[in-house]
């Protein structure tokens, strides 16, 4: 049964805990389109504190909210500059062509994540049929880089580069959380050289839904608006809020125990039938192959009772959460790592 499976495919599939059950029967709600849910309110004040920002807005996903500050910062026809693994590019439908009527402009990281100078080396000319940047778009923690964290240092550098081009920075934060608590750096710290950031409770925290944009009031005045055209505005709120809010404020810490599991996780793995591990920063572990087998790896692993997921044709993605009992996954790592070799043997390779 599914149920008798670890499930490392995604930090999304947490369950809500017992006190964030109970959180979210007893919120008190109103109508937050007509005027304004109290849970709610008071989560994005609190999300508002956390970040540094003058304001912050609940969103029903991360994906909207990463749209919602594209269509806002942003006019058709300009130029988002963003790394070229993000998850803006891989896994939001072409929402920035489709809907905010830009385009993206990948940018080749040279080492895990973009830099400032793969960014400047990405940047246009300013000729007259040369299309205009109109935005930068970091990510942190990088998903496709195995959850890799960007210091606030780093960030600022790329920061520094979109005021030369005289754009706004917006932050796809949907595992800041994790930045932060992986590094002990202050949310806000990482916050400040953005101009606006999404952050997500249905990840690590463990909430059923929702995520929040944050940034300056003015901006969050006109991301209300898109909200409501995109058919995110909600009424009663207060029950998701309730689950967010308790997610931040009961169970952030405890991400640092994701971090070890994985940590402890990609130790097994490595070398496993020659494959090596991104060692991770966080709680995502990615596994690089020596040949395409990663359907035949995920297979096997799930023969073995543990779900991951097929992240490119050499890579498997691991992650790991607070619904992965320790035991478990501790009893079950030496039958993974056989089940990688065995996969990694049986599979054929190419030339």
């Amino acid at each position: 049964m599914l149920s008798d499976l670890l499930d490392l495919r995604s930090d999304t599939v947490t369950q809500p805990s017992a006190g964030m059950r109970a959180a979210m029967a007893d919120a008190t709600v109103g109508d937050d389109v007509l005027d304004g849910d109290p849970t709610t309110r008071a989560l994005e004040a609190r999300v508002a504190e956390r970040l540094g920002t003058e304001a912050a807005l609940l969103v029903p996903s991360g994906t909207m909210g990463n749209l919602i500050a594209l269509c806002v910062h942003t006019r058709p026809g300009a130029e988002v500059l963003l790394d070229a693994e993000s998850h803006i590019v891989h896994w939001e439908l072409a929402g920035a062509a489709a809907v905010a009527g830009v385009q993206v402009r990948p940018v080749r990281a040279s080492e895990d994540v973009m830099s400032a100078a793969d960014l400047v080396a990405a940047v246009r000319g300013r000729g007259r049929y040369e299309v205009p940047a109109g935005l930068v778009c970091l990510e942190n923690t990088h998903n496709g880089a195995g959850g890799r964290v960007s210091t606030p240092a780093a960030m600022q550098a790329m920061a520094d580069v979109a005021r030369e081009l005289g754009v706004p920075v917006h932050l796809d934060g949907a595992r800041l959380w994790n930045a932060h608590v992986a590094t002990g750096v202050p949310l806000a710290a990482f916050v400040a050289p953005v101009d606006s950031v999404m952050v997500s409770f249905s990840k690590g925290l463990g909430a059923p839904v929702g995520a929040a944009l944050a940034g300056r009031a003015d901006f969050i005045a006109q991301a209300d608006r898109v909200r409501k055209r995109l058919g995110g505005g909600l009424r009663q709120s207060g029950v998701l809020a309730a689950a967010a809010r308790y997610g931040l404020e009961h169970q952030l810490d405890a991400l640092a125990h994701d971090h070890a599991m994985a940590r402890t996780l990609a130790e097994a793995l490595d070398g496993a039938g020659g494959a090596r591990v991104v060692f991770p920063d966080t709680n995502i572990v990615m596994l690089d192959l020596p040949h395409a087998a990663a359907d035949a790896v995920v297979a096997s692993v799930r023969a073995e009772g543990v779900r991951a997921s097929t992240w490119s044709p050499t890579r498997v993605r691991f992650v790991l959460h607070r619904d992965v009992p320790t035991e478990r996954l501790t009893a079950a790592l030496p039958r993974v790592a056989d089940a990688v070799a065995r996969a990694l043997v049986g599979a054929p390779t190419s030339g």
